[in-house]
C-alpha cells in the first residue's frame, strides 16, 4: 500500500476517535420507530420530525435520540433547542 495512503488511514482512525471535531450544521435521518419511520432534521437551528408527536409537543422522542446519539457533534445550539422546548413542556 502507498505510504501517503497508509498515513491518510492512520489520521482518519485518529480523527475517528476525536468526535468533538466533527459539528453537524445540518442533518437528516431516516429513523425507524415503533410504528413508523420518521424523517428527523436539524436545520437553522431548529430540530424537526414527521411523527405525530412533534408538530404538538415541538419535541419527539426520536430528536431526543438523535441529539443523544450525535452528542458534541451537534453545535451547541441544537442541545440548547432540545432543552428549551424540554424546559417548557415541564413548566408549562
Amino acid at each position: 500500500m502507498h505510504s501517503s495512503l497508509i498515513s491518510k488511514i492512520q489520521k482518519a482512525n485518529l480523527y475517528a476517535r476525536e468526535p468533538e471535531r466533527v459539528q453537524f450544521t445540518e442533518l437528516s435521518v431516516q429513523f425507524q420507530g415503533e410504528h413508523d419511520t420518521y424523517t428527523v432534521t436539524y436545520q437553522a437551528g431548529r430540530w424537526h420530525c414527521t411523527c405525530h408527536s412533534f408538530p404538538a409537543w415541538g419535541i419527539c422522542s426520536h430528536a431526543m435520540a438523535i441529539e443523544k446519539l450525535m452528542g458534541r457533534m451537534l453545535p451547541r445550539e441544537a442541545h440548547d433547542a432540545l432543552s428549551f422546548q424540554s424546559g417548557a413542556l415541564a413548566s408549562g
